[in-house]
């Protein structure tokens, strides 16, 4: 209950999901004894040093995430993985939380946090939404910057834009506002690759290693076909030679052979050929893929021909 709390404190309390740190009390009307007070009473609750829950019990979510933000300081921004949690970028809760603050802030290690350092914190901040966290751009690219590998980093630009969270023109603008980015060739043309449509690093590894580096001829993506009175979308389409091609890395299962079957045998109906790759074929067997995909693109007019890449394991025949 706060109803017997002052008025600005109530309020702040109310926008911050229950919690407040000790650092904005006394601006909210509240004493350092009566915040003891509460807490001694069983009425409040510690969450981290300087840190208080207006309510006892587990934290919500959402809670815990204005808890981090504020035990980090008043200029601080969830950031990265915590940030992405809160976009809809990421599918699941992460397990640290992960903070920005000023880079001439001074911190000590807090358990169950990640603290990351940044000089542009002012820009990187969204200017409305509560917690306070990055833009959406920023959060990408602050991914992007951590990442194992390409791959993990063409799947966090590629799903920012499929989920309608940002846009390629948007993410540019914040490459070229980077003073340092690790990949940011890489990143410029991976956007691009995404507004044509690559979906998946799959996807892309095909247009990069497979198409681009062999040069096949460049073909439409994610084109849309309605199929049994569905909505279908094709990954790769060679339209002028009739030439499908589907990427899939995910196990293939009896039900989806089945549905992958009927959609290729509806294609062929209608003069379709339907070629179908799955991991192994584009990233370790690149070089034979585009030579099974450009004889059979020859098969329908092509003029080729098939380049050979950098390293490429195609027979010289």
């Amino acid at each position: 209950m706060t109803q017997h709390l002052p008025a600005p404190c109530q309020r702040l309390l109310r926008q911050q999901r229950g919690i407040i740190a000790s650092w904005q009390t006394a601006r909210a009307g509240l004493s350092s004894r009566q915040v003891e007070y509460l807490i001694q009473g069983g009425r409040w609750q510690r969450l981290h040093y300087g840190v208080y829950a207006s309510f006892t019990g587990e934290p919500p979510r959402l809670a815990a995430l204005w808890a981090a933000v504020l035990r980090a300081g008043p200029q601080s921004i969830l950031s990265h993985e915590t940030a992405a949690e809160l976009a809809g970028l990421a599918d699941k809760p992460s397990k640290l939380l992960h903070v920005t603050i000023p880079e001439s802030q001074r911190i000590r290690p807090i358990d169950g946090f990640v603290i990351h350092r940044s000089g542009r914190i002012l820009e990187a901040r969204h200017p409305g939404l509560l917690p306070p966290r990055t833009v959406i751009e920023e959060t990408v690219l602050d991914l992007a910057e951590e990442v194992a590998s390409f791959d993990d980093v063409v799947s966090v630009l590629a799903r920012a834009c499929q989920r309608r969270l940002t846009f390629p023109w948007m993410l540019r603008e914040k490459v070229e506002a980077r003073a340092k980015l690790r990949w940011r060739l890489e990143i410029v043309q991976a956007l691009a690759d995404v507004e044509a449509g690559v979906h998946s690093p799959l996807e892309y590894r095909y247009l990069r290693d497979v198409e681009r580096a062999h040069g096949l001829p460049t073909a439409e993506r994610q084109v849309r076909a309605v199929q049994d009175g569905r909505t279908i979308y094709r990954d790769v389409f060679y339209r002028q030679y009739g030439i499908v091609v589907e990427l899939d890395g995910r196990a293939s299962h009896a039900d989806r052979r089945l549905q992958d079957n009927r959609r290729d045998n509806a294609a062929a109906a209608r003069g379709v050929i339907t070629l179908r790759y799955g991991w192994p074929d584009v990233t370790d067997r690149s070089c034979e893929t585009a030579s099974e995909v450009a004889q059979t693109l020859i098969s329908r007019g092509w003029p080729g021909p098939i380049k050979r890449c950098r390293h490429c394991r195609m027979s010289s025949s």
